[in-house]
């Protein structure tokens, strides 16, 4: 699919890191060498805006080896880019280890996964259908 894109960036626009990967990886985009102390969380910019279909959004997680190896995450995981957004993409990071942690310019922040969704329209009704599971919550199935 084609998605128009401004990069007010001087990073490559985002790829896909092998050829079945699901997730295209986002830039850091700043002038200024970044510290996120330890639990703190700051807006990362990118540079990128965005045109997506209807229908679309794009989701912003965490990048695997910065959570594992630095305790980096998103605050607001997974982060949604609305089809209707023109701004630009900024990323919720949070540093949850006990260390600082430095973010330069070009470094790669967060994934984007662009995804199909649907839109609801709500139907009221006085029962829902029969499952197996019924109302079963929060550790109904053992350990």
């Amino acid at each position: 699919m084609k998605i128009n894109i401004i990069n007010n960036s001087a990073h490559a626009l985002p790829a896909y890191e092998t050829a079945h990967a699901a997730g295209m990886d986002l830039r850091a985009n700043t002038t200024d060498l970044i510290t996120l102390k330890p639990l703190q969380r700051m807006l990362i910019p990118t540079g990128l805006h965005i045109e997506l279909p209807v229908g679309y959004e794009a989701q912003i997680r965490p990048r695997s080896g910065l959570a594992y190896k630095h305790g980096i995450s998103i605050v607001n995981s997974p982060g949604t880019i609305d089809a209707d957004y023109r701004g630009e993409i900024k990323v919720l990071l949070v540093n949850l280890s006990d260390t600082d942690f430095e973010i330069n310019n070009g470094d790669r922040i967060a994934q984007m996964v662009v995804a199909k969704h649907e839109t609801v329209v709500w139907e009221t009704v006085e029962i829902l259908g029969d499952t197996d599971r019924g109302a079963g919550g929060y550790g109904h199935t053992g350990k």
